[in-house]
């Protein structure tokens, strides 16, 4: 057998789309890049040559010559439920209306994991970086000093942000779900929780809380937390055990919708009364709430517009230290909103 034959044939060149399309390969160049004037005509001539020989640009030779590629690097603590998937939908509707690709990794709310994919991510010369929370290792915030690219932080709030920072006050929004108990009467609390000791903004929603509810003179009287991520059947399985540990609880804060959910199913399937009994309240606002048996009372988290802000930032060319050039501020807080369900 011949062994040429077995050869791949050779990748097509930009000298080869340019003897078709009979234009110099800097026109090729330029076409290709979407950079410098070309009339149409000539665009159309380049890029029906291209797809006659199935050429490909080599995005990583070309990120290598301007020091920057089209790619978004995106770094997601999970995607275990939806609302990471949310966010990323809005990333991605804005990053849709530009040349610039998403591609993306999950630190598990490890800052050593994030840390090591900043690192892998930068030397991708990414055009932006889009980061979950505000926290970070200093080794990640020492990379990031020396990178002129945008960064978005998302989920959280700063008025001191790396570059720009779209979300929510956590603290905040775990004081005004313990007011909103508070003023309908509950004194006895228990919380309920996952992803112990790593979920942050987890964390500062727990410590608004129980600070709001022990300076009112109510009662912490029990905390559970699972290290795993959060899911139905954790929230069902922690419920049980804090009631069952503890028989004066008259209200239990939940980490997120999910875990909300699974204590709700707890308790109707043991004829325990809500909210006469025990009154349940949560964060993020989830869709699949409104299925529920009863709509639980929960902190709504914009999730999509978060996300769609955040590729805006990364994805502008718009060097302005005050806006994205849209009229949009490059700080966005959104305000804590608690829609009041059936379960308090």
């Amino acid at each position: 057998m011949n062994r040429d034959l077995l050869k791949p044939a050779p990748a097509p060149t930009l000298k080869d789309v340019s003897k078709i399309a009979n234009v110099s390969v800097m026109t090729v160049s330029r076409v290709l890049r979407g950079k410098g004037y070309v009339s149409k005509e000539v665009i159309s001539l380049v890029k029906e040559a291209a797809a006659k020989i199935g050429y490909s640009p080599n995005k990583l030779a070309g990120a290598l010559a301007s020091d920057k590629s089209n790619l978004v690097g995106v770094i997601l603590p999970t995607l275990s439920n939806v609302v990471f998937s949310e966010v990323l939908s809005g990333i991605n509707s804005a990053l849709s209306k530009t040349d610039m690709q998403p591609f993306f990794g999950i630190s598990d709310y490890s800052l050593i994991k994030e840390e090591k994919l900043v690192e892998g991510l930068l030397a991708w010369r990414p055009a932006g970086l889009i980061l979950t929370g505000l926290e970070h290792s200093e080794r990640t915030r020492e990379l990031l000093s020396k990178t002129s690219i945008r960064i978005s932080e998302i989920m959280d709030y700063s008025d001191t942000p790396i570059d720009a920072c779209f979300g929510l006050r956590h603290t905040l929004a775990g004081i005004e779900t313990a007011k909103h108990l508070l003023e309908r009467g509950y004194r006895k609390f228990g919380y309920v929780g996952s992803f112990l000791k790593t979920d942050l903004r987890a964390e500062k929603r727990f410590n608004g809380f129980a600070e709001t509810i022990l300076a009112a003179g109510a009662q912490l009287v029990d905390k559970k937390s699972d290290f795993g991520p959060s899911s139905m059947q954790m929230g069902r399985r922690l419920t049980k055990e804090i009631i069952d540990q503890n028989n004066t609880i008259d209200a239990l804060y939940f980490s997120n919708d999910d875990m909300a959910a699974g204590a709700l199913m707890h308790t109707i399937a043991n004829n325990i009364s809500v909210p006469q009994q025990i009154a349940l309240a949560s964060f993020n606002g989830l869709e699949f709430l409104d299925a529920l048996p009863l709509k639980i009372t929960t902190v709504k988290s914009p999730r999509f517009k978060i996300g769609e802000l955040a590729g805006l930032h990364v994805s502008t060319e718009n060097k302005s230290a005050d806006s994205l050039g849209t009229g949009t501020p490059k700080k966005v807080e959104f305000p804590i909103e608690i829609t009041i369900g059936d379960t308090t």
